[in-house]
C-alpha cells in the first residue's frame, strides 16, 4: 500500500434492522440506518462523525469495526476488506485496529486486574508468556500517564477519567494502526474530558494513531479531528475541517447543530 493510500476507506456503506411483523405471515420491515456512506481517512489523521441520537453513529462505528455486517458496502483497513475475511484472518487483522468505548467503567470488568483487562487483546490474538504480557501492560500504562503499580489494582480503585485511560491503554495494547472511539468522553466531567481529550492527541502525535471519533459534542470533535463528517438520518450531509464547518455551515442540519450548541452567559 502507498504512503498516500488511505489507512480506513468505507464505501457506499448500507445497513439496516428489522422491526417486528405487523402480520403473522408478512414480511418483516425494515429500519433503514446508514444510506451510501463513504470516507476515508489517512495515516495519523483524526476523522470526526457528529450527528444527533439516531443519526446512525454508533452503527457505523460497529461497522468499522467489523462487530456488524453491512448489508451492502465495504469497509477497508490497509486494503482488506473487513467483512469479507474469514474469521482467523479478521481475529489477526484486529492487532491493527481497537475501539475506546463510551462508559469508562462498563467497558471494564470489574473483576479483573488492570494487568489483565489491558493485556485481554494480546491473549485474543495469541499466547504471550507472562513476563511479555506484564512489560507490554507497562509500557501502555505508562504511556496513558499510569503508574506501574496501578496494574494489580481493580478499576473500582480509579476516577472515571483514569477509568478511560485504561481503556485506552487497552486498545494500545497491540500497537493498533486505527483507534475507533464512540463518545469516549460523554460519560465524563468536563475537566476530565480536556485531559482525555489531550491525552488521545499526544499519542497521536508520538505514535501515529489515527482516529475514527463518533461524538455528538461539536468541541470535542474541534479539539481532535483534522476532518468531520455531519451524519443525519444515516446520510452524510456536509464534510470538512471543523473550524471551517463549524463557523460556516452550509447545510440546514449542521446549521441547527451549532445553533444547539450551549454559550455561557455572563
Amino acid at each position: 500500500m502507498s504512503a498516500s493510500a488511505p489507512l480506513l476507506q468505507v464505501r457506499d456503506l448500507h445497513h439496516h434492522y428489522p422491526l417486528p411483523r405487523t402480520r403473522l405471515l408478512g414480511p418483516r420491515p425494515m429500519l433503514p440506518v446508514l444510506h451510501g456512506v463513504d470516507f476515508s481517512i489517512t495515516t495519523g489523521r483524526s476523522l470526526g462523525v457528529v450527528g444527533e441520537s439516531g443519526s446512525g453513529k454508533s452503527t457505523l462505528a460497529r461497522i468499522a469495526m467489523a462487530l456488524e455486517t453491512p448489508a451492502s458496502g465495504s469497509v477497508q483497513l490497509l486494503g482488506r476488506d473487513l467483512h469479507r475475511l474469514a474469521p482467523g484472518a479478521l481475529r489477526a487483522a484486529r492487532r491493527d485496529f481497537q475501539m475506546v468505548f463510551q462508559d469508562p467503567y462498563g467497558s471494564l470488568d470489574p473483576r479483573q486486574t488492570v494487568q489483565r483487562i489491558v493485556t485481554e487483546p494480546l491473549r485474543a490474538l495469541g499466547r504471550p508468556t507472562r513476563a511479555e504480557a506484564a512489560a507490554r501492560a507497562a509500557e501502555v500504562l505508562a504511556q496513558v500517564g499510569l503508574r506501574p503499580g496501578d496494574a494489580h489494582k481493580y478499576p473500582h480503585e480509579f476516577s472515571g477519567g483514569q477509568r478511560q485511560r485504561i481503556a485506552i491503554a487497552r486498545a494500545l495494547i497491540t500497537r493498533p494502526r486505527l483507534i475507533v472511539a464512540d463518545e469516549p468522553v460523554s460519560a465524563l466531567d468536563v475537566s476530565v474530558q480536556a485531559q482525555v481529550l489531550n491525552l488521545l492527541a499526544e499519542l497521536q502525535e508520538e505514535h501515529g494513531v489515527t482516529y475514527l471519533l463518533i461524538s455528538h459534542d461539536l468541541a470535542v470533535v474541534s479539539h481532535l479531528c483534522d476532518e468531520v463528517l455531519v451524519l443525519q438520518g444515516g446520510r452524510v450531509v456536509e464534510r470538512g475541517a471543523p473550524r471551517e464547518l463549524f463557523a460556516h455551515p452550509q447545510h440546514p442540519y449542521t446549521q441547527s447543530l451549532v445553533a444547539a450548541v450551549p454559550r455561557l452567559v455572563v
